[in-house]
């Protein structure tokens, strides 16, 4: 976890840009200002590492996952409702667009065995670790 410092000046410089965002300039749309990345849960289990990423609403055809130079690369889109396109719109708050994270890998993962299945929102990639990176137990025997 990298350490910033806290400047209490720059929040209060911050103030006047919120009521800004309420009402968009006439040249811009409110989706430049809403770029949006899946949250997402890293974490060891048993002898595999686990990304679970959350996709409400992302069709599992719009989700596409690579390895690139030791990068795991999750890449995709959200598509806006059709029926919101044509109707007298009050509000939308719910991000569309496209969406790219990028993990990088261990050295220890086995890249040709990453599997990924998805179901209910819930992307989950698993990289399962080579044998080398396993822990295994090491016999001492007497002399």
């Amino acid at each position: 976890m990298r350490l910033a410092r806290w400047d209490p000046f720059r929040e209060v410089s911050t103030l006047h840009e919120g009521p800004n965002r309420l009402v968009p300039d006439a040249d811009r749309s409110m989706e430049d200002d809403f770029a949006w990345a899946p949250a997402v849960d890293v974490f060891e289990k048993g002898d595999d590492l686990v990304i679970r990423a959350e996709l409400p609403g992302v069709k599992t055809a719009d989700i596409d996952i690579r390895v690139e130079n030791g990068n795991l690369v999750l890449h995709g889109e959200r598509k806006r409702d059709v029926e919101v396109e044509d109707a007298k719109v009050y509000r939308l708050e719910r991000v569309h667009g496209t969406f790219t994270r990028s993990f990088v890998l261990p050295t220890t993962v086995e890249a040709s065995k990453i599997a990924a299945s998805f179901a209910d929102g819930v992307l989950e990639i698993v990289l399962p670790k080579a044998d080398r990176a396993k822990a295994r137990k090491v016999d001492v025997k007497a002399a």
